[in-house]
């Protein structure tokens, strides 16, 4: 269905099989030290098929530097609104199988801070508890309180979790799902936590993976609407929101597309970044953090987290 549920899948057959994932070690590893030695930084320059702004609205976009990025996998990022956090998943090396990327005890979320204009070296987010089997990914966050896609020991499947940030620790992590048949996949929130849109290949859409919303009713999430307008029968994924609410950002056709709401109503997506752009994020000032993924010869080599900025 998409990239994190095949990584957990892979997290749930090593559950099975009771192989069980690595202990997490008092002192983690650093992401470098897990990237293979025989893997090269991919550059703008080296790169098969650059990723380009397709609107005047946009600067080219550009790679993050190091210490985000690296000749390993940088994916599904999610910036807050300040633009002074980055939130992202990693693995270090995309070519091996995902049932070994979440016993190398450095796959998982991770945490950069902006701070006077330069991302810090990011750190890891914890969201189990020592010596616990996990697979996270796909994370929201808001406020206090991130949202996360997990398979873990002690649950059946792929559940949707939350977490509360206090005293500088991710803490309190408890099962969040949504009604099983609504088949939510990777979402963004509302800010005021009332309204939320995902994609899902639940019947009744238009085709493939389409955009869904659904609205939180007396604490219930009500019976998810699809988004006609943005869909067609091909996949339509990861849905982002802008700050403002007004832009709708998804993944369609290995390209980046944004819809406009005009007069309440969301209008035809426009493909603002191509090619292999995906999983949109947006900050304050309108500038869009988003994945682009190194491929050569129909095999994925790597990805990064890029930027372009609002001009």
């Amino acid at each position: 269905m998409n990239k994190f549920y095949l990584f957990c899948a892979a997290v749930i057959s090593i559950f099975a099989l009771g192989a069980g994932c690595a202990s997490t070690p008092t002192e983690l590893p650093s992401r470098e030290s897990k990237i293979p030695s025989d893997v090269a930084k991919i550059t703008p320059t080296t790169d098969v098929n650059p990723v380009k702004s397709l609107s005047d609205e946009y600067e080219n976009p550009i790679p993050l530097p190091a210490p985000v990025n690296t000749a390993g996998g940088e994916d599904s990022s999610f910036v807050l609104p300040d633009g002074k956090t980055l939130y992202f998943f990693f693995t270090p090396d995309v070519r091996i199988p995902v049932e070994k990327q979440v016993i190398d005890g450095v796959t998982g979320i991770y945490v950069s801070k902006k701070i006077d204009d330069e991302w810090q070296n990011p750190e890891r987010v914890l969201l189990s508890k020592p010596d616990t089997a996990v697979g996270d990914g796909c994370e929201f966050v808001s406020g206090n309180t991130i949202w996360f896609c997990s398979v873990r020991e002690g649950y059946t499947g792929i559940h949707w979790f939350t977490a509360e940030f206090k005293d500088g620790k991710w803490k309190n992590w408890k099962i969040a799902d949504f009604p099983e048949e609504y088949k939510v996949g990777e979402l963004h929130f509302t800010s005021d936590g009332n309204e939320v849109y995902f994609h899902s290949d639940r019947p009744g859409g238009k085709g493939g993976l389409d955009i869904w919303i659904s609205k939180k009713v007396e604490g219930a999430w009500t019976e998810p609407e699809n988004v006609s307008a943005v869909n067609t029968t091909g996949d339509e994924g990861w849905p982002a929101l802008s700050p403002d609410e007004n832009e709708l950002w998804i993944s369609r056709d290995f390209g980046l597309w944004r819809s406009k709401k005009v007069d309440g109503e969301w209008t035809k997506p426009v493909l603002m970044f191509s090619p292999l752009a995906g999983e949109a994020t947006i900050d304050n000032e309108g500038n869009i953090y988003f994945i682009h993924h190194y491929y050569k010869n129909d095999v994925m080599l790597e990805a990064d987290i890029y930027v372009a900025k609002k001009k």
